[in-house]
């Protein structure tokens, strides 16, 4: 029985590691929606008072804002980099 869970184990791990280098980073658009999700909700937990309604409320506003911020950073370096255009490629802002 832990022979079987090691071999179950380590054909897991494997597999998680051969397929995590085909994986690519988070875009800007990906990236700056958690960021703003976050920093919003940080924000909206100390304008509400600790309310559960500012943190979700402010959450949800950063998120919004941090999406269409990190779509145009993609944008930008998609017309920039016309020929060389990788989704992760350029700068983070």
């Amino acid at each position: 029985m832990l022979k079987t869970r090691y071999w179950v184990s380590a054909v897991a791990i494997s597999a998680t590691a051969f397929l995590g280098g085909c994986a690519t980073g988070p875009s800007n658009q990906q990236l700056g929606t958690a960021g703003g999700a976050v920093v919003g909700g940080a924000v909206g937990h100390a304008i509400g008072g600790g309310s559960a309604v500012g943190t979700v409320g402010g959450a949800a506003a950063g998120a919004l804002i941090g999406n269409e911020v990190g779509r145009r950073s993609d944008q930008r370096n998609y017309y920039d980099n016309r020929n060389n255009y990788y989704p992760n490629n350029g700068p983070r802002y």
